[in-house]
């Protein structure tokens, strides 16, 4: 089976498909220095587009991790995670709270999904 890699960077791909799976790096928000659900859309819509270029979509994703600097934040975060996760495919998922790469990131979110 092939392995294919999106956005390969030095230190990490963006994305790899195997065995008709695809596994997102953690997706933070390009412009950090908005609030909890401003950065949730940023991410879910990076997610949505790495997910377009492996030809699949938010209805395949099986499995979510979500990492909040503070999980104060849960409430916003969720609030725009309900909109855009699709009814009957919502994926396994886990959301803890962690400390990020960098202050100003609120959220970061990993996922895994069919292909």
């Amino acid at each position: 089976m092939s392995i294919e890699r999106f956005s390969v960077g030095k230190r990490m791909s963006e994305m790899v498909v195997h065995g008709g799976v695809a596994y997102l790096a953690g997706q933070v928000a390009e412009d950090p220095s908005q609030d909890a659900a401003g950065q949730t859309r940023q991410v879910l819509a990076a997610i949505d587009k790495l997910l377009a270029a492996a030809g699949t979509d938010k209805t395949r994703i099986l499995r979510a991790q979500i990492f909040l600097a503070d999980i104060a934040d849960f409430a916003a975060m969720n609030s725009v995670w309900d909109a855009w996760v699709p009814a009957g495919n919502t994926p396994a998922r886990a959301t803890v709270e962690a400390k990020l790469a960098a202050p100003e990131y609120k959220v970061e979110i990993v996922v895994t999904a069919a292909v």
